[in-house]
C-alpha cells in the first residue's frame, strides 16, 4: 500500500533543478560501474543497428555504447524537459553531437514510427512509469520483430549475496545509502517486475541481475 502511494506521488519525470543534482551523482564511480556493465550486457544480445534508450537521463549509458560500438545507431528519451537539455549538452560536449540523438516524450507514448528499433533498453526509469503496461506496449509497437527490450532496474528485494558484492567493492556506507534509496523510491520486487509482462504484448519475460540492476528481458 505504502509503495502504491509512494508511485502515485512520485514525478514521472524529473523537473528542474533536480535535474542538476541526478547529473552529478550519476556521475559518481558506482553509476558509471553499471553504466558499463550494462552496456557490455546490451551489446552481447545486440551489437548493430538501431538502440533506443527510454529515460536516458543525463545520457552517460549511450555515451559508453558509442565507445564500445561506435557503428550503432543511438537515440535517446526522455519524459523532461530540463533532463534532455542536460544530457544533449552532456552528448555535445563529449563531441558526438551528429552521432547521438536525444528527444523528448514519454514511454507510453513514444514519438516513432512501427518496427523501428532494433533493441530497447531503459535503466532505472520504468518504476517511475505511471503506466507500465501501456509503455511496455508501445515498446513493442517500436521494436522490431526478433528485437530485444531490456529493462534494468533496481528492485526492492535485492538478494543479499548482490549487497554483499557491492559492500565488498564499494563500502558499507554506499551499500547503506543504496538500502535507504531502495526505500524511498517506488522500485518493484522482482516478482512484481517479472509480472509487468503478462499484461502486456510482450507476455513472457525472464530476469538475472547485471550488477545491481535487475534485468526484465523481453522479446518481440
Amino acid at each position: 500500500m505504502a509503495r502504491r502511494l509512494l508511485k502515485c506521488l512520485h514525478p514521472e519525470a524529473i523537473p528542474w533543478p533536480a535535474t542538476a543534482f541526478y547529473n552529478l551523482i550519476s556521475s559518481s564511480r558506482i553509476f558509471h560501474k553499471h553504466y558499463e556493465m550494462a552496456a557490455r550486457d546490451i551489446l552481447g544480445h545486440c551489437s548493430e543497428g538501431c538502440l533506443l534508450d527510454i529515460g536516458t537521463g543525463p545520457g552517460w549509458l549511450l555515451l559508453k555504447l558509442n565507445e564500445k560500438s561506435p557503428g550503432m545507431r543511438l537515440i535517446g528519451l526522455d519524459a523532461s524537459p530540463s533532463m534532455v537539455a542536460r544530457a544533449r549538452k552532456n552528448v555535445a560536449d563529449a563531441g558526438l553531437a551528429d552521432l547521438i540523438r536525444i528527444e523528448e516524450g514519454k514511454a507510453s507514448r513514444m514519438p516513432f514510427s512501427e518496427d523501428l528499433f532494433d533493441v530497447i533498453v531503459s535503466t532505472g526509469s520504468i518504476h517511475h512509469w505511471k503506466d507500465p503496461v501501456a509503455a511496455l506496449n508501445d515498446v513493442y509497437r517500436v521494436l522490431k520483430h526478433h528485437g530485444y527490450a531490456l529493462m534494468y532496474d533496481l528492485v526492492s528485494d535485492t538478494p543479499a549475496s548482490v549487497l554483499d558484492e557491492m559492500r565488498q567493492e564499494f563500502g558499507w556506507l554506499k551499500t547503506r545509502l543504496f538500502w535507504l534509496h531502495g526505500f524511498e523510491e517506488p522500485f518493484y520486487s522482482r516478482k512484481n517486475f517479472e509480472s509487468l509482462a503478462r499484461f502486456s504484448l510482450f507476455k513472457e519475460a525472464k530476469s538475472e541481475f547485471v550488477g545491481l540492476l535487475c534485468r526484465l528481458t523481453l522479446k518481440k
